[in-house]
């Protein structure tokens, strides 16, 4: 029987009433090549790492040769030998090809004359004359056959192998695979290194590269901190030696007064895995300080556990000078247009001196232009000195602020309550209108005309929008509505109705006025 014979008859065998493979038969002399390959057993047979087994293989079986065989496409080489000195020998006359397609684990020939297979092989005819040949087959843990453990006699053994013998050489050859096996893991596991050490060093290639091709100063530290890698822009910046600012050497280039300040957010944002985010001055290589933007964001592994920080510095110099600059101006038109209100209510009470009669009026007029100053100076650019308490895009706030004449000793006459909404300076004039002529009307016939009279006002947002309810309490009781619209009360529905496309119920209850005023959400902020 030829060896494509054994391939496609001897690799089945019964067990339990059910048909098994022993293993795989399909497998080609390539795919036999790559996993043989995957051993790296060349010159195996100078470092002796089987011979122990080969000389125990021969004394069990009582013979003056064992090999470990490993076949190859055209040869058979022997990665150990007891009594036997060639280092190999052609596939064609080799007894292991057969034994390691067989399908009995062990394959005994007692004559190998009297055996139709063999009674021609050279190594038969001629020296060393082999008659008795037992093989334990070596199998790859994928199943592909690679040679065996075998042992030779030249005399003939009708009796074959004692069971003893044969269960001994079986595990002989289990021992062989798990020698070769550990040496195949140990040059997959260094292939697997150097591999991730070539995909490494690689990928960092690759990111210094995009690193120092970026305008921005990049950088990254170990978790704890520890800067340990700066782009080529960093240095070409500050102009410091490569290495320099390893380590916390980094603050050195810092403009003194921003020092602690940068390093007291660097340490909280080590402690919380927070992004880090600040505004600095940083030494730039000509000796003035620039100002850049410091950013750096945690990497984190599939624990959560941070094993990296990657930060950037950008810089917005020119950018930190034309805003600082915008701002002066804009204060400065703030502090015009504020002039310009107090010029106007300067002539009004000059006119109300030459024209007693006018007086009346010039109050209310004054009053007016006050509250618009007022909301003005709530909403207009503002330095961190003059800038008021609340938010200035709190509509609380800016309620707040034009209250805050009717606050009493104790507390404020006029409560605000509910929810919150952000205002801009396109709203804020009309809402200050609003508030005042209603604030005003209270304070001359309503709850705020007496001591014990108080005023809440209830903002409640209402899908897309805003209600608002002014509720008069304690005051004088009402005994009807007026029968005429005053011209606060005109300007009331002009500022919430014109100008903020609201809609305004007044109800004149006894006990006080109450005024709902309903107001679309997007009319207090520009989108």
């Amino acid at each position: 029987m030829d060896e494509q014979e054994f391939r496609t008859s001897a690799f089945t065998a019964q067990e339990d009433g059910e048909t098994r493979m022993l293993h795989p038969l399909a497998c080609t002399e390539t795919q036999r090549t790559e996993v043989i390959g995957a051993y790296d057993l060349a010159g195996y047979r100078e470092s002796g790492g089987l011979d122990d087994l080969a000389a125990f293989a021969a004394e069990l079986c009582d013979t003056p040769v064992a090999l470990v065989s490993l076949v190859e496409a055209d040869h058979q080489q022997f990665l150990a030998a007891v009594g036997f000195d060639q280092p190999q020998t052609e596939r064609d006359t080799s007894f292991c090809a057969q034994a390691m397609m067989a399908a009995d684990p062990v394959t005994v020939v007692p004559d190998a004359r009297e055996d139709a297979r063999f009674a021609g092989f050279s190594l038969v005819v001629g020296a060393p004359h082999i008659r008795f040949y037992a093989g334990a087959r070596l199998l790859s843990h994928e199943g592909v056959p690679l040679g065996a453990i075998c042992v030779i006699s030249p005399e003939p053994r009708p009796q074959g192998l004692t069971d003893f013998q044969r269960r001994g050489l079986e595990i002989l050859a289990t021992a062989v695979m798990g020698r070769l096996q550990d040496r195949r893991a140990q040059r997959e596991h260094l292939q697997t290194v150097e591999e991730s050490d070539a995909r490494i060093a690689d990928s960092e290639r690759r990111f210094r590269t995009l690193a120092d091709t970026m305008p921005q100063m990049v950088w990254s530290t170990l978790p704890d901190g520890y800067h340990d890698y700066y782009n080529a822009r960093w240095y070409d910046f500050t102009g410091m030696p490569d290495g320099s600012t390893d380590g916390a050497a980094w603050s050195g280039v810092f403009h003194p007064e921003d020092q602690d300040r940068a390093r007291a957010r660097w340490q909280h944002s080590l402690a919380t895995g927070e992004p880090y985010q600040i505004e600095y001055r940083l030494r730039h290589r000509d000796g003035t300080y620039r100002w850049v933007l410091g950013r750096a964001l945690p990497i984190r592994d599939a624990q959560g556990q941070i094993t990296r920080w990657f930060g950037t510095c950008t810089d917005i110099h020119e950018q930190k000078l034309a805003l600082e600059e915008r701002e002066i101006v804009s204060q400065e038109l703030s502090h015009r247009i504020k002039n310009i209100f107090a010029v106007i209510s300067g002539l009004i009470g000059f006119a109300a001196r030459s024209h007693p009669g006018f007086a009346g009026i010039a109050s209310d007029l004054r009053d007016r232009i006050t509250a618009l100053g007022r909301a003005h100076d709530f909403v207009r650019p503002h330095s961190e000195q003059s800038r008021p308490r609340s938010r200035q895009d709190s509509l609380h706030g800016l309620l707040d602020d034009l209250f805050e004449p009717y606050r009493g000793r104790s507390e404020a006459r006029i409560r605000v309550s509910g929810d919150d909404v952000l205002v801009d300076d396109r709203s804020a004039t009309p809402l200050a209108l609003l508030f005042h002529e209603l604030a005003t009307n209270a304070a001359k016939y309503g709850a705020l005309s007496v001591m014990a009279g108080m005023v809440d006002l209830e903002v409640q947002r209402q899908g897309d929008m805003v209600q608002l309810c002014w509720i008069e309490r304690d005051g004088p009781v009402l005994e009807a509505a007026p029968v005429h619209a005053g011209f606060g009360s005109q300007l009331v529905e002009l500022s919430a109705v014109r100008q903020l496309g609201g809609e305004v119920e007044r109800d004149w209850n006894p006990t006080g006025l109450v005024v709902t005023i309903r107001v679309p959400l997007a009319s207090f902020r520009r989108p």
